[in-house]
C-alpha cells in the first residue's frame, strides 16, 4: 500500500520541475512510510511514496521495465497466477513483488490487463513509446485515485492533497462541489474540489497530447441466478474462504478488526483456520467510562464488547482492546489529523475514532483484515427491510442518521444539497441493469442494492481508505473481492433473505465457525461514544466558532439554528439527533479554516 502522485505536461521540460515533483510527492509521506522514490522524463514525473507489504526489498518504485514506468498503490492478489502466466510468455522477473507483474501485465496486455487483476489498487503507467498516460483504480473504488487536466496534461495523485500542491491547480469549489460534500451521494466520479476529478471505479483514464479519455473495464451487470439457496450459500462459502486465504498473504504483521459482529466475526474465524497453528490477531475498539454503562438505542441494543470475547475466545484469536477516552476523540490533534487525511469535513468521532484505533493497531500490525462492505453486498442495513425506506423516493440511507447533518446548514445552502442529492439519485436509478421478467418487489430491491454497491459503499471505503492510511495501515476488504460482490448482485432478494432476517447468505455460510450468540445478533452499526463529556467538548468548540464574526464557516450556517441547538439539553445515547448536526457544522468549520478554498459561483 501506498501514494501515488504524478504531473504530465507536453508543453514543459518537468526536469526543471524537480522541486514541485518532490513536493507532491512528500504529500504522501504517511501513506508510505518507509520509503520516498522520484522518476522524471522531459514530460512526466512520477512520485512514490511506499508502504511495504510484499517484497519489501525488491518492491521499490517508480519501477521501470522497457518503455515503460509504474507507480501502484494496492494489492493484486492473483499476482502468483498471473506471474506464472507471463513468465510461460517470456518475461523474466527481477523481483517478487506484485508491482513488477502490474507493469509486465501492462506489456503484455496494454491497458487490457486491467480486466486480469483481482485486488485492490490505483496506478499510473507513462509509456515513453506513445507518451501517454495510463491511470487505473479498482473496480470497487477500494483505493483512491485524482485527477486534475491543465491546458497541456494532467495532475493526479492518491488524494486531493497531492495535487493542490502544485500551483497549477488552485483550491476552488462552487455550489455543485459544496453540494456533493455536505449530502451522502458520493457521485462517481466527482472531486469536490473545482476541476478536480476521481477515477471512476472500474474504469481507466488515458492522458495524451490528444486529450483525456475515459473507458469502463467494470460495471455491474445483470445475470440470471439459477442456484437455489443451499447451492448459493455453498458458493459464497466457497468463495469467502479463496477470498480470505489470498488476502492473508503478507511479508508484514497482520491482524483482523473485529467488532463481534457477524461479517468481521467471519472474517477472523476463516482467517483463524486458514492460518492454522498461528493464532490470527484480532483488535476491537470500546471506549473509557461506558463499561456496564451502554444504552440501547434505535441503532445499536447491545454493546460490542460482549460479542468480540464471544468470538476471540470461540477462534483462539491473539485479541486485544483499543480502548479510547473524550479527550482522545475530541482532542485538537485527532481532529486535526483527521482532517488532513480525509481532505474533507470529517465525520466527528466516527472518524476520530477510527483513526485512533489505526494509529494504536498499526503499533503491532502493518495490515488489517476489515469486515467492511458486506452490509452493502448482503444487504445488512435496517432500511433495507424497512418498507418505507425501500419505497421512498431517495437514497435509502437519507432519511437514517447519515442524513441528519444539514440541519445547521443555511436554508438556501441546505435546500441547494437536498436538489442535488435527488437529482443523483435519480441519475443512478438509470444506470440499474434489470434481469428481464423480474417482479416489481425484485427489480426495486435490485435497484437498492445497487445505490449501495455504487454510492454508499464508496464513502464508506473512502473513510476507512484515508483513516489507515494516515497511519501507514493498510486495510484489505475482503467482502469487496469483484467475485463476490457480481454473484450475490445476482441473488434473488428471496435468497438474500431466505431465513427472514438480514444478511441471510453470509450467515448460512459462516454460522459453523461462529459462536451461536454471534450467530444470533442483531446488525449493529460501527460504534459511538455515549459518554456525555465528548459532547460538551463538542458544544463548547462550536459556540466559539460562532462567536467569533471571523469564522469563516458563518455564511454557511443558520446561526440562529446553531445557537438554538446549543442551547437544547444534551442527548442521551451515542448517535444522538442533537449530536451529529453539531459535529458536522465543527467539521466544515475546520475544513474551510485549514484550506481555505475560494467558492465560486
Amino acid at each position: 500500500m501506498c501514494g501515488i502522485v504524478g504531473w504530465v505536461d507536453y508543453d514543459r521540460d518537468l526536469t526543471r520541475e524537480r522541486a514541485t515533483a518532490r513536493e507532491m510527492t512528500r504529500t504522501m509521506a504517511l501513506r508510505g512510510p518507509d520509503d520516498e522514490g522520484l522518476w522524471i522524463d522531459p514530460h512526466a514525473a512520477l512520485g512514490h511514496r511506499r508502504l511495504a507489504v510484499i517484497d519489501v526489498e525488491g518492491g521499490v518504485q517508480p519501477m521501470s521495465e522497457g518503455p515503460a514506468t509504474i507507480v501502484y498503490s494496492g494489492e493484486t492478489y492473483n499476482f502468483d497466477e498471473l506471474r506464472r502466466d507471463l513468465e510461460g510468455r517470456g518475461h523474466a522477473f527481477r523481483t517478487r513483488s506484485d508491482t513488477e507483474v502490474v507493469l509486465r501485465a501492462y506489456l503484455e496486455w496494454g491497458a487490457a490487463a486491467v480486466e486480469r487483476f483481482n485486488g485492490m489498487y490505483a496506478f499510473a503507467v507513462w509509456d515513453r513509446r506513445t507518451e501517454e498516460l495510463l491511470l487505473a483504480r479498482d473496480r470497487m473504488g477500494i483505493k483512491p485515485l485524482y485527477y486534475a487536466p491543465t491546458p497541456h496534461g494532467v495532475l493526479f495523485g492518491s488524494e486531493p492533497k497531492a495535487i493542490l500542491a502544485n500551483p497549477l491547480f488552485d483550491a476552488e469549489i462552487d455550489d455543485e462541489g459544496v453540494s456533493e460534500m455536505l449530502t451522502n451521494a458520493k457521485t462517481p466520479g466527482h472531486g469536490v474540489f473545482r476541476g478536480m476529478y476521481e477515477v471512476v471505479p472500474g474504469h481507466t483514464v488515458t492522458v495524451s497530447r490528444r486529450g483525456v479519455s475515459d473507458r469502463t473495464y467494470w460495471e455491474l451487470s445483470a445475470r440470471e441466478h439459477t442456484d437455489d439457496v443451499p447451492a448459493t450459500v455453498a458458493r459464497v462459502r466457497e468463495l469467502m474462504e479463496d477470498i480470505v486465504r489470498r488476502q492473508l498473504i503478507s511479508d508484514v504483521p497482520l491482524c483482523t478488526l473485529l467488532s463481534g459482529g457477524l461479517d468481521s466475526s467471519a472474517l477472523t474465524a476463516l482467517a483463524g483456520r486458514a492460518l492454522g497453528a498461528e493464532p490470527v490477531r484480532s483488535f476491537a475498539v470500546d471506549f473509557a467510562d461506558e463499561t456496564g454503562g451502554f444504552v440501547p438505542d434505535d441503532l445499536r441494543e447491545t454493546p460490542d464488547g460482549p460479542y468480540v470475547h464471544d468470538v476471540a475466545k470461540h477462534v483462539g484469536s491473539d485479541h486485544a482492546d483499543v480502548v479510547l477516552s473524550n479527550d482522545q476523540l475530541a482532542s485538537p490533534a485527532s481532529m486535526d489529523s483527521v482532517l488532513r487525511a480525509r481532505d474533507l469535513p470529517a465525520m466527528g468521532d466516527m472518524d476520530s475514532s477510527l483513526y485512533l484505533l489505526f494509529a494504536e493497531i498499526r503499533r503491532h500490525s502493518t495490515v488489517a483484515l476489515s469486515g467492511e462492505s458486506a452490509d452493502e453486498v448482503f444487504g445488512g442495513y435496517r432500511w433495507f427491510h424497512d418498507p418505507d425506506a425501500v419505497a421512498a423516493d431517495a437514497f435509502p440511507w437519507s432519511g437514517a442518521m447519515l442524513g441528519a447533518g444539514l440541519g445547521l446548514l443555511d436554508r438556501t445552502l441546505r435546500d441547494r444539497a437536498n436538489a442535488y442529492e435527488r437529482e443523483r439519485y435519480h441519475e443512478a436509478l438509470t444506470e440499474v441493469p434489470h434481469v428481464p421478467g423480474a417482479d416489481a418487489r425484485e427489480r426495486r430491491m435490485r435497484e437498492i442494492c445497487y445505490l449501495h454497491l455504487t454510492r454508499m459503499v464508496r464513502m464508506l471505503l473512502d473513510r476507512k481508505d484515508r483513516m489507515s492510511m494516515a497511519v501507514g495501515l493498510e486495510v484489505r476488504v475482503p467482502f469487496c473481492d469483484h467475485r463476490l460482490v457480481e454473484y450475490v448482485f445476482n441473488t434473488p432478494w428471496s435468497h438474500k433473505t431466505y431465513d427472514g432476517r438480514e444478511k441471510s447468505l453470509l450467515r448460512g455460510a459462516v454460522a459453523d465457525v461462529l459462536p451461536r450468540s454471534v450467530v444470533r445478533r442483531r446488525k449493529s452499526p460501527y460504534p459511538a461514544t455515549q459518554n456525555p463529556g465528548y459532547e460538551r467538548m463538542i458544544r463548547t468548540r462550536l459556540e466559539e466558532v460562532v462567536a467569533d464574526s471571523s469564522s469563516p464557516v458563518l455564511p454557511y450556517l443558520d446561526v440562529g439554528a446553531v445557537r438554538e441547538a446549543l442551547r437544547r439539553p444534551m442527548g442521551a445515547a451515542s448517535l444522538q439527533p442533537d449530536r451529529l448536526p453539531l459535529e458536522r457544522a465543527l467539521a466544515l468549520h475546520d475544513w474551510l479554516a485549514a484550506y481555505r478554498p475560494r467558492h465560486v459561483a
